[in-house]
């Protein structure tokens, strides 16, 4: 759970207010009191609505993670709660950010990726649990219909503590890939029955390699030849291999790129370092969301301390895009890896 991809301050103190610490809003506008404020450019503009969610009380977020999206409209959000009692690890909202209902109690600490798609008029949902060092099918109100661990078959490891899995790309045929991002930099292909099939990848930064394969998605926009897109992360890159994992090509100039999604002919792409990207069906860039330097700076300075100081958080500007998903509509849910959370509903305007 991408990602040009999805991640910048001090656009003008008149225009920014400070974050206040914990509250939670329902698509909250800027603390000044004025119309949420507007990214992006052309045909591509939103208003950041920051804080979306009403969370019940017995819930509090961890560092949120990634976003998926059902059929009728329900949104699924990942978080890692780390300390005190176990929490669910997905939580469910409607379109106007009311509560439904949570699940994952299981993946406490380890809710990272998330994918979802509807097999045999059922949709199930793909989660990446890195505490675990595993990933998950679940359906829609939490039953776990299996656990996979790392692939024997592929050879890769001698312990389970080298396989972390960040995300999940599901392939058109039914099957999917996993890529170990934060364990050995491999990719896992596996068939619709969940059988491995081949592994491909491994640490460094040559054509076939990879330095934290965090998301993955099976790019079919018109257009294109099926193929997988990764998030080379620590290489600032998108790289592109074939079905069967042959390189084929990079998209360079990103800023530690996270999560992908497509809607249409356009590539979504959250950057770790505080941008999203939009990408056209060549991947050329679109637009960015935002793209300032000296906010990024900011941020990643101090060992990125900034993503525990809510108080110097600027509405319009992100922190740490982490996972970024398109609605049917077009409008951007955004979690950001941040101490505490924080969910932002980007509405689509121009």
């Amino acid at each position: 759970m991408s990602s040009p991809t999805r991640r910048q301050f001090l656009q003008s103190t008149a225009a920014a207010a400070t974050i206040a610490a914990t509250p939670l809003f329902l698509r909250a506008e800027n603390k000044s009191g004025s119309a949420p404020l507007r990214v992006g450019s052309g045909e591509y503009v939103y208003e950041c609505n920051h804080y979306w969610g009403e969370l019940p009380s017995s819930i509090q977020w961890g560092a949120t993670h990634d976003v998926a999206i059902d059929k009728s409209g329900l949104i699924y959000i990942t978080h890692q709660n780390g300390g005190g009692v176990p929490m669910d690890a997905i939580v469910v909202f409607d379109a106007d950010g009311k509560y439904v209902r949570s699940f994952g109690k299981e993946f406490h600490g380890g809710g990272h990726g998330l994918d979802l798609r509807a097999e045999n008029g059922q949709e199930f949902l793909y989660l990446s649990d890195v505490k675990n060092h595993q990933i998950a099918k679940i359906d829609l109100n939490g039953e776990v219909v299996w656990k996979k661990g790392f692939p024997e078959e592929a050879g890769k490891y001698d312990n389970p503590g080298k396989y972390t899995p960040t995300n999940i790309a599901l392939a058109p045929d039914g099957g999917f890939y996993v890529g170990d991002g934060y364990g050995s930099h491999y990719v896992h292909q596996y068939d619709a029955d969940a059988k491995w099939v081949r592994s491909w990848g491994g640490h460094g930064s040559k054509p076939g390699e990879l330095n934290c394969p965090h998301g993955l998605y099976v790019d079919t926009r018109p257009g294109r030849e099926p193929s997988l897109c990764v998030t080379d992360r620590a290489n600032n890159r998108l790289q592109y291999f074939t079905l069967d994992g042959k390189h084929l090509s990079y998209v360079d100039n990103l800023v530690y790129p996270s999560s992908l999604d497509v809607r249409g002919e356009v590539l979504l792409v959250g950057e770790l370092d505080s941008r999203l990207t939009l990408l056209d069906k060549d991947n050329n860039v679109l637009t960015y969301l935002d793209d300032d330097a000296e906010w990024r700076n900011t941020v990643n300075a101090n060992g990125r301390r900034v993503r525990s100081q809510r108080d110097k958080w600027v509405d319009g500007k992100f922190v740490h895009p982490h996972g970024a998903t398109f609605d049917a509509d077009g409008n951007i849910y955004l979690a950001e890896w941040v101490v505490g959370g924080r969910v932002s509903f980007l509405k689509k305007v121009g």
